[in-house]
Protein backbone atom coordinates (compact mmCIF):
# COMPACT_ATOMS: atom_id res chain seq x y z
CA UNK A 1 0.00 0.00 0.00
CA UNK A 2 1.72 3.26 -1.42
CA UNK A 3 1.69 6.34 1.53
CA UNK A 4 0.77 9.42 0.71
CA UNK A 5 4.24 11.48 1.16
CA UNK A 6 4.06 15.64 1.08
CA UNK A 7 7.30 16.27 -1.86
CA UNK A 8 8.98 19.15 -2.77
CA UNK A 9 10.81 19.61 -5.95
CA UNK A 10 13.53 21.25 -6.96
CA UNK A 11 14.77 21.55 -10.89
CA UNK A 12 15.53 24.31 -13.62
CA UNK A 13 12.66 24.24 -15.90
CA UNK A 14 8.89 23.82 -16.76
CA UNK A 15 9.19 20.09 -18.66
CA UNK A 16 11.51 19.01 -16.15
CA UNK A 17 9.11 20.34 -13.08
CA UNK A 18 6.05 18.80 -14.92
CA UNK A 19 7.84 15.27 -15.58
CA UNK A 20 9.08 15.33 -11.65
CA UNK A 21 5.10 16.38 -10.70
CA UNK A 22 3.32 13.77 -13.10
CA UNK A 23 5.71 11.12 -11.72
CA UNK A 24 4.98 11.71 -7.89
CA UNK A 25 1.20 12.01 -8.69
CA UNK A 26 0.52 9.44 -10.40
CA UNK A 27 2.48 7.48 -7.30
CA UNK A 28 0.02 8.85 -5.30
CA UNK A 29 1.98 11.88 -3.73
CA UNK A 30 1.52 15.54 -3.41
CA UNK A 31 4.18 18.32 -4.42
CA UNK A 32 3.23 20.92 -2.64
CA UNK A 33 6.32 23.35 -3.51
CA UNK A 34 8.89 24.25 -6.59
CA UNK A 35 12.29 26.01 -5.76
CA UNK A 36 14.79 27.19 -8.65
CA UNK A 37 17.33 28.40 -7.99
CA UNK A 38 18.47 31.72 -9.65
CA UNK A 39 22.29 31.38 -9.72
CA UNK A 40 24.89 28.68 -10.28
CA UNK A 41 26.50 29.50 -6.74
CA UNK A 42 24.25 30.63 -3.35
CA UNK A 43 25.33 33.62 -2.38
CA UNK A 44 25.91 35.18 -5.92
CA UNK A 45 24.54 37.14 -8.82
CA UNK A 46 20.84 36.00 -10.30
CA UNK A 47 21.85 34.88 -13.47
CA UNK A 48 20.99 36.36 -16.73
CA UNK A 49 18.59 34.00 -17.61
CA UNK A 50 16.97 32.87 -14.55
CA UNK A 51 14.66 35.83 -14.33
CA UNK A 52 12.94 34.67 -17.83
CA UNK A 53 13.11 30.91 -16.80
CA UNK A 54 11.33 32.17 -13.30
CA UNK A 55 8.88 33.78 -15.41
CA UNK A 56 7.61 30.23 -17.42
CA UNK A 57 8.25 28.24 -14.45
CA UNK A 58 5.81 30.66 -12.73
CA UNK A 59 3.44 30.72 -15.52
CA UNK A 60 3.03 26.76 -15.71
CA UNK A 61 2.71 26.54 -11.53
CA UNK A 62 0.18 24.41 -10.64
CA UNK A 63 -2.54 25.39 -8.48
CA UNK A 64 -2.07 25.22 -5.18
CA UNK A 65 1.66 24.88 -5.55
CA UNK A 66 4.44 27.50 -4.13
CA UNK A 67 7.95 28.44 -5.64
CA UNK A 68 10.95 29.33 -3.98
CA UNK A 69 13.57 30.85 -5.76
CA UNK A 70 16.30 30.82 -3.16
CA UNK A 71 19.39 33.20 -2.88
CA UNK A 72 20.79 30.86 -0.41
CA UNK A 73 21.35 27.27 1.24
CA UNK A 74 20.09 28.56 4.26
CA UNK A 75 17.12 30.81 2.93
CA UNK A 76 16.21 27.71 1.07
CA UNK A 77 15.88 25.68 4.15
CA UNK A 78 14.14 28.01 6.03
CA UNK A 79 11.66 28.08 3.71
CA UNK A 80 11.32 24.23 3.27
CA UNK A 81 10.84 24.07 6.77
CA UNK A 82 7.57 25.05 6.90
CA UNK A 83 6.06 22.64 4.57
CA UNK A 84 6.02 19.64 6.53
CA UNK A 85 7.77 16.99 3.69
CA UNK A 86 8.11 13.99 3.99
CA UNK A 87 10.51 13.67 0.68
CA UNK A 88 12.34 16.55 -1.41
CA UNK A 89 13.48 15.29 -5.32
CA UNK A 90 16.25 16.90 -6.73
CA UNK A 91 16.68 17.38 -10.68
CA UNK A 92 19.69 19.19 -12.05
CA UNK A 93 20.18 21.84 -9.15
CA UNK A 94 23.53 22.81 -8.68
CA UNK A 95 24.16 23.36 -4.91
CA UNK A 96 25.06 21.48 -2.63
CA UNK A 97 22.68 21.22 -0.08
CA UNK A 98 24.30 21.10 3.53
CA UNK A 99 23.44 18.76 6.65
CA UNK A 100 20.75 21.48 7.59
CA UNK A 101 18.51 21.15 4.33
CA UNK A 102 19.49 17.14 3.78
CA UNK A 103 17.41 16.68 7.36
CA UNK A 104 14.47 18.86 6.60
CA UNK A 105 12.51 16.41 4.65
CA UNK A 106 11.56 13.24 6.63
CA UNK A 107 12.57 10.84 4.14
CA UNK A 108 15.59 12.56 2.98
CA UNK A 109 16.56 13.84 -0.44
CA UNK A 110 16.36 11.62 -3.52
CA UNK A 111 18.30 13.16 -6.59
CA UNK A 112 18.64 12.13 -10.40
CA UNK A 113 21.57 12.54 -12.05
CA UNK A 114 22.58 11.68 -15.88
CA UNK A 115 24.42 9.02 -15.65
CA UNK A 116 25.10 5.18 -14.50
CA UNK A 117 26.94 6.57 -10.70
CA UNK A 118 29.85 6.24 -9.94
CA UNK A 119 30.69 7.36 -13.65
CA UNK A 120 30.56 10.96 -14.26
CA UNK A 121 29.95 12.32 -10.91
CA UNK A 122 29.81 16.04 -10.98
CA UNK A 123 27.97 19.11 -12.25
CA UNK A 124 28.30 18.10 -16.57
CA UNK A 125 27.74 14.62 -16.92
CA UNK A 126 25.67 14.31 -19.99
CA UNK A 127 28.44 17.62 -21.71
CA UNK A 128 31.21 14.57 -20.71
CA UNK A 129 29.30 11.62 -22.09
CA UNK A 130 29.20 13.27 -25.41
CA UNK A 131 32.93 14.77 -25.14
CA UNK A 132 33.83 10.56 -25.11
CA UNK A 133 31.72 9.61 -27.84
CA UNK A 134 29.29 7.56 -25.70
CA UNK A 135 26.43 6.05 -27.35
CA UNK A 136 23.94 5.89 -24.59
CA UNK A 137 23.13 7.85 -21.25
CA UNK A 138 22.43 6.72 -18.19
CA UNK A 139 19.68 7.95 -15.62
CA UNK A 140 20.53 7.11 -11.39
CA UNK A 141 18.07 8.09 -8.74
CA UNK A 142 20.00 8.20 -5.63
CA UNK A 143 19.95 9.22 -2.01
CA UNK A 144 21.73 12.69 -1.56
CA UNK A 145 24.31 13.09 1.35
CA UNK A 146 26.60 15.72 1.88
CA UNK A 147 29.17 14.57 -0.89
CA UNK A 148 28.06 15.36 -4.55
CA UNK A 149 26.47 12.17 -6.34
CA UNK A 150 27.95 10.02 -3.57
CA UNK A 151 24.71 8.44 -1.71
CA UNK A 152 23.21 5.41 -1.70
CA UNK A 153 21.73 4.07 -5.79
CA UNK A 154 17.82 3.09 -5.81
CA UNK A 155 17.40 3.06 -9.21
CA UNK A 156 19.30 3.66 -12.76
CA UNK A 157 19.02 2.79 -16.23
CA UNK A 158 21.08 3.33 -19.41
CA UNK A 159 18.45 3.79 -22.06
CA UNK A 160 18.90 7.25 -23.41
CA UNK A 161 20.67 7.02 -26.81
CA UNK A 162 22.90 9.65 -27.80
CA UNK A 163 22.49 10.99 -31.60
CA UNK A 164 25.79 12.58 -33.33
CA UNK A 165 23.65 15.79 -33.42
CA UNK A 166 22.93 15.84 -29.46
CA UNK A 167 20.96 18.75 -27.84
CA UNK A 168 18.91 19.27 -24.85
CA UNK A 169 15.82 19.02 -27.34
CA UNK A 170 16.74 16.00 -29.09
CA UNK A 171 17.55 14.21 -26.06
CA UNK A 172 14.33 15.09 -23.85
CA UNK A 173 11.57 12.45 -25.56
CA UNK A 174 14.26 9.34 -23.83
CA UNK A 175 15.29 11.62 -21.13
CA UNK A 176 11.98 12.14 -20.19
CA UNK A 177 10.95 8.43 -20.57
CA UNK A 178 14.03 7.50 -18.18
CA UNK A 179 13.32 9.80 -15.46
CA UNK A 180 10.18 8.72 -15.22
CA UNK A 181 10.80 4.98 -14.82
CA UNK A 182 13.78 5.63 -12.27
CA UNK A 183 11.86 8.61 -10.18
CA UNK A 184 8.59 6.23 -9.91
CA UNK A 185 11.19 2.85 -8.85
CA UNK A 186 12.84 5.06 -6.31
CA UNK A 187 9.57 6.07 -4.85
CA UNK A 188 8.78 2.69 -4.49
CA UNK A 189 11.78 2.57 -1.74
CA UNK A 190 12.13 6.30 -0.66
CA UNK A 191 9.99 5.48 2.97
CA UNK A 192 12.55 2.63 3.62
CA UNK A 193 15.60 3.95 4.94
CA UNK A 194 17.49 0.69 4.34
CA UNK A 195 17.39 1.16 0.61
CA UNK A 196 19.81 1.63 -1.78
CA UNK A 197 23.11 0.11 -2.83
CA UNK A 198 26.35 1.80 -1.96
CA UNK A 199 28.48 3.52 -4.98
CA UNK A 200 31.99 2.56 -5.10
CA UNK A 201 34.55 5.36 -4.71
CA UNK A 202 37.15 3.48 -6.45
CA UNK A 203 35.22 3.44 -9.42
CA UNK A 204 33.77 6.58 -9.65
CA UNK A 205 34.85 9.70 -12.37
CA UNK A 206 34.62 13.35 -12.44
CA UNK A 207 32.18 15.13 -14.77
CA UNK A 208 33.36 18.76 -13.94
CA UNK A 209 32.70 21.50 -15.86
CA UNK A 210 34.85 22.21 -19.12
CA UNK A 211 37.62 23.53 -19.04
CA UNK A 212 39.04 26.99 -20.80
CA UNK A 213 41.69 24.86 -22.91
CA UNK A 214 38.44 22.89 -24.50
CA UNK A 215 37.15 26.31 -26.12
CA UNK A 216 39.92 26.03 -28.79
CA UNK A 217 40.47 23.09 -31.43
CA UNK A 218 43.82 21.19 -30.56
CA UNK A 219 44.53 19.11 -33.93
CA UNK A 220 47.06 16.55 -32.08
CA UNK A 221 44.12 15.07 -31.24
CA UNK A 222 42.44 12.57 -33.04
CA UNK A 223 39.37 13.74 -35.67
CA UNK A 224 36.69 11.76 -33.56
CA UNK A 225 37.66 13.90 -30.31
CA UNK A 226 37.73 16.99 -31.95
CA UNK A 227 34.21 16.21 -33.54
CA UNK A 228 32.85 15.21 -30.20
CA UNK A 229 34.93 18.55 -28.86
CA UNK A 230 31.90 20.40 -31.52
CA UNK A 231 29.58 17.93 -30.49
CA UNK A 232 30.01 19.23 -26.94
CA UNK A 233 29.64 22.75 -27.35
CA UNK A 234 26.47 22.56 -29.24
CA UNK A 235 25.03 20.74 -26.96
CA UNK A 236 25.63 23.34 -24.78
CA UNK A 237 23.89 26.36 -26.89
CA UNK A 238 22.93 27.37 -30.39
CA UNK A 239 26.10 29.45 -31.98
CA UNK A 240 28.32 27.47 -29.47
CA UNK A 241 31.63 26.26 -30.81
CA UNK A 242 35.09 25.33 -29.98
CA UNK A 243 37.61 28.53 -31.82
CA UNK A 244 40.11 26.87 -34.51
CA UNK A 245 42.04 29.19 -37.37
CA UNK A 246 40.72 28.60 -40.69
CA UNK A 247 43.14 29.59 -43.68
CA UNK A 248 44.19 32.28 -41.36
CA UNK A 249 41.16 33.33 -40.27
CA UNK A 250 39.86 32.53 -36.41
CA UNK A 251 36.45 30.89 -36.64
CA UNK A 252 34.07 29.15 -33.94
CA UNK A 253 33.38 25.51 -35.79
CA UNK A 254 29.63 24.96 -34.84
CA UNK A 255 29.57 21.57 -36.93
CA UNK A 256 31.90 19.14 -38.17
CA UNK A 257 31.78 15.76 -40.35
CA UNK A 258 34.09 12.75 -40.24
CA UNK A 259 33.34 12.41 -43.79
CA UNK A 260 33.90 14.70 -46.61
CA UNK A 261 31.56 17.39 -47.39
CA UNK A 262 31.78 21.03 -49.29
CA UNK A 263 34.39 23.06 -46.84
CA UNK A 264 37.32 22.78 -45.23
CA UNK A 265 38.89 20.64 -43.18
CA UNK A 266 41.16 20.48 -40.33
CA UNK A 267 44.32 17.74 -40.03
CA UNK A 268 44.32 16.02 -37.17
CA UNK A 269 46.36 13.57 -35.42
CA UNK A 270 45.03 10.65 -37.47
CA UNK A 271 43.18 12.58 -40.46
CA UNK A 272 41.08 15.38 -41.44
CA UNK A 273 37.65 16.39 -39.50
CA UNK A 274 35.36 18.75 -42.12
CA UNK A 275 34.15 21.99 -41.05
CA UNK A 276 30.13 21.54 -42.15
CA UNK A 277 29.44 25.00 -40.44
CA UNK A 278 31.15 27.82 -39.03
CA UNK A 279 30.89 31.19 -37.95
CA UNK A 280 33.74 34.54 -37.18
CA UNK A 281 34.82 34.06 -33.92
CA UNK A 282 34.78 37.29 -31.95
Amino acid sequence: MTVAMRIGLISFGVREFATLHEVCAEAGHTPVVYAYSRSMRPRSATDPAAAAAAGRITAALPAGVDLLLPGSSEGLGTALGGYGLDLLVCFGFSWRLPPAVLAIPRHGVVNLHCSMLPEYRGPAPVLWAIRNGDPMLGVTAHRMNEEFDAGPVLAQERSVPLPDDATPDALWPGLAASLRRVLAAALEQATDPSAGAPQSAREATYAGLMEEAFSVVDTARTSREVHNQVRAHRYIGPGRGPVATVAGQRVKVLRTSLTPVDGPHLDCADGPVWIAESAPAE
